[in-house]
């Protein structure tokens, strides 16, 4: 114990002043003061050294203290116990902030005020917000959407908001704000302009199927219903095979949109096959067969076939491909019209063209030519016998093939329609 060994030193002082007594009394209080004396100046010089540690606690404490021993020892442990949990918990702040900047949605901390403590990165994209510049701004001014501002001053935010980024771009975010932590406040915001994409093309998509099977059963319920209610004998034998023949058309018409929508179908969900060589050369003589036999001599085609270039891939869907673009461009092409094949290499890779001297189109409509369902004119395109799913189903074998669809046209001057695939699937 401290006071202990301090009284011990006090006692020994007293006995030497007390054995010194008969060399005169005063000499032996001058032999105690003195001893007092060295003790106190003892321990100020320990603690002048306890003082200069105080400065740095990060250094261990001066060994050898005296009376401070015990306390030095004890005040540094706890210190380095303090240190230890302040350095845990700093790595647990760093790693919650390391996951919340990994975070795929944005997240912004705020006040009572809505003014910005903290934003990750996908939050600085979401919503052009710049740290540190932007640190303790009011998001009110920042993010300026009137229905955002509106959203904001509610009480409570039971549902999330779809606002434009204001960041710029075409950008949707669903935004949602949360109170934490008493007078804290947390905005949530998650992109989803490829949400509401999708979502709108599958509106799209219902519509249109609805609307392009709607007209041939209106047309097929019509006849039925007039030969339903009509005596058999007001019809002579030429009418019947009319009416039936128009019934049968509609039908085919259904059964050819329900086969593309399958077949798209199929492409989008099934996994790729293994690539096989196939003998395009064949393929395309083959889609030529059918293509003038669909023209009935309305068209010349001329054809330039490169006998030794084939592809690896899947022959029935590059079959498919092929035909189409022939077939569209028998279908479009007026009567004394000229189409012409081309399938050569041609820039590291191959190229399959068609290329008819038909009305051409538009270059606005270009870029949405492979939609589902997209007509440029759509009363033509139903004269023709086109589902409106044959281009949609040649980009989506062409993705599947690593090639791409080019579409060149210009109104009055034809068109042509291209698949340039890449030298690694050159057989």
């Amino acid at each position: 114990m401290v006071w202990i060994r301090n009284l011990i030193i006090v006692l020994l002082w007293a006995g030497l002043a007390a054995l010194s007594r008969p060399l005169g009394g005063g000499f032996g209080w001058a032999v105690f003061s003195f001893g007092l004396g060295v003790l106190l100046v003892w321990h100020i010089w320990q603690l002048s050294r306890v003082l200069r540690w105080t400065r740095d606690l990060q250094r261990p404490p001066p060994p050898s203290a005296g009376s401070w021993d015990d306390a030095l020892a004890r005040l540094y442990r706890h210190l380095r116990e303090q240190q230890r949990q302040l350095s845990q918990l700093e790595g647990n702040v760093q790693g919650f902030f390391a996951a919340a900047q990994a975070l795929p949605d944005g997240l912004v901390t705020l006040n009572e005020e809505f003014h910005i403590d903290w934003c990750n990165r996908i939050a600085r994209q979401h919503l052009g917000l710049r740290l540190p510049a932007d640190h303790g701004q009011s998001l009110l001014n920042l993010v300026r959407a009137p229905e955002f501002v509106k959203y904001a001053r509610q009480q409570d935010w039971p549902a999330p908001l779809l606002v434009r980024s204001p960041g710029g771009g075409e950008r949707l975010l669903m935004v949602q704000l949360i109170s934490y932590n008493k007078h804290q406040r947390m905005l949530l915001t998650r992109d989803v302009t490829q949400i509401e994409r999708l979502e709108t093309t599958r509106r799209d998509f219902v519509a249109n199927v609805s609307h392009e099977l709607r007209t041939p059963l209106t047309v097929l319920a019509g006849f039925l219903e007039t030969l339903r209610d009509m005596p058999a004998e007001a019809l002579n034998e030429d009418q019947r095979r009319h009416y039936l023949k128009l019934m049968l058309d509609q039908a085919q018409r259904m059964q050819a949109i329900v086969a593309d929508l399958l077949t798209l179908s199929t492409l989008e969900s099934s996994p790729t096959t293994d690539p096989q060589p196939v003998d395009m050369p064949e393929l395309i003589a083959t889609a030529l067969d059918q293509a003038t036999a669909l023209s009935a001599g309305r068209h010349t085609f001329d054809r330039d076939i490169d006998p030794g270039l084939d592809i690896l891939g899947t022959a029935t869907e590059l079959a498919s491909a092929i035909s189409n673009l022939l077939v569209n461009a028998v279908r479009y092409t007026p009567d004394g019209g000229h189409i012409a094949v081309t399938w050569r290499r041609e820039d590291g890779g191959a190229r399959y063209a068609v290329q008819d001297t038909g009305i051409g189109i538009d270059s606005h409509h270009l870029p949405r030519l492979t939609e589902r369902f997209y007509r440029v004119d759509r009363s033509r395109s139903r004269e023709s016998g086109g589902t409106g799913l044959g281009l949609a189903i040649t980009k989506h074998i062409a993705m599947r093939h690593g090639a791409e669809l080019h579409i060149e046209s210009e109104p009055g001057h034809g068109s042509t329609f291209s698949l340039h695939f890449p030298d690694s699937r050159v057989a």
